[in-house]
């Protein structure tokens, strides 16, 4: 890959999509940038690249930004785990990857990392998950972890029918710095490092930093298998344990209350029910507390011996978000 090559990254106002862009600029490459006009534009202002404007559900919008476009990163999604409708999230992935996807058709883009997730894996009660248990999307809890098997099993049919060149990479949870929305993930952080959290559900997470995920995205467009799926994750942690470190960063006390999730049921849906009123979205929900009864642990052995895949300790991804935040002013 040389640097007069153009690579379009999609989704670059967002969290994984900014940081993808800023590794590839790093590394001395031609970068373009998709983003709404109605995006957020804190990851915009000092973008290292052209940026363009445009919809990834719009297919002549795609056919501008593809232009000359050699190599594509597919990093946009609606990532929300709630909405006041949630098939709304479904048919925005849906639409998004098969557009996108038929638009590098149209413009012969030579190769393809398309972003997927772990949410697209079952999880193996016991040990971490790997590629090799994809879900259906009747397995999958809630709207979001459905869309994204939904387009995950999209861009395999293309690339078995069609010849879609792309890889695909499931990161696990990222943190880090530039997550301006935040995430729900960053929710959970900036509330505990803000001293808000006294307590916590018994549940488990894979966390990993957002730059390790981008390097991921680099090490996969280079040597990644055609239709194969690579998880880009860093490190198994319980929930306490992640909510402790976030604690001791900060200088606070860790939460010791276990609570358990069923008297949370009736709460959580009082939350969505004044989401609806408010159109704000709740920091608890249904399918969150669904989701947190499995332990979501996962396996990057696979990156690791075909891609030479690295990913740093979590708590150095935990510190650069705390630090993050506190830039920005989320957390005093």
């Amino acid at each position: 890959m040389s640097s007069a090559d153009i690579t379009l990254v999609t989704g670059v106002s967002g969290f994984v999509g900014s940081a993808v862009a800023r590794r590839l600029a790093a590394s001395g490459l031609a970068v373009r940038g998709l983003a709404r006009a109605s995006s957020a534009r804190t990851n915009l202002h000092d973008f290292p690249g052209e940026l363009v404007e445009g919809d990834a559900r719009d297919p002549a919008a795609m056919a501008r930004a593809l232009e000359g476009v050699r190599y594509l990163y597919h990093v946009a999604a609606d990532y929300r785990i709630w909405a006041p409708d949630p098939e709304e999230i479904v048919r925005n992935n849906r639409l998004s990857t098969q557009t996108v996807m038929e638009a590098a058709l149209g413009a012969r883009v030579e190769r393809i990392v398309y972003t997927s997730s772990v949410a697209t894996l079952r999880p193996d009660h016991g040990k971490p998950a790997d590629e090799t248990r994809p879900a259906t999307p009747e397995q999958a809890v809630g709207a979001y972890k459905r869309s994204k098997v939904v387009a995950e099993r999209l861009v395999e049919e293309m690339v078995l029918q069609r010849g879609l060149p792309a890889v695909i990479v499931n990161p696990s949870t990222p943190i880090g710095p530039r997550d301006a929305r935040p995430t729900p993930t960053g929710r959970i952080i900036v509330e505990a490092a803000s001293g808000r959290m006294p307590a916590f559900v018994e549940s488990g997470l894979n966390l990993v930093h957002v730059d390790d995920v981008a390097d991921g995205h680099l090490v996969a467009m280079a040597r990644g298998q055609i239709g194969r799926r690579y998880v880009l994750g860093g490190q198994d942690v319980s929930l306490r344990e992640m909510l402790a470190v976030a604690a001791d960063l900060v200088g606070r006390k860790a939460p010791t209350i276990r609570i358990p999730t069923a008297p949370l049921f009736p709460l959580a849906w009082a939350n969505e029910q004044l989401a609806r009123m408010t159109g704000k979205e709740p920091f608890l929900t249904l399918d969150s507390l669904r989701m947190a009864a499995h332990d979501m642990y996962f396996s990057s052995a696979r990156a690791e011996a075909e891609l030479g895949y690295t990913a740093r300790p979590y708590r150095e991804a935990l510190a650069d978000a705390i630090a993050w935040f506190r830039r920005a002013g989320m957390i005093a």
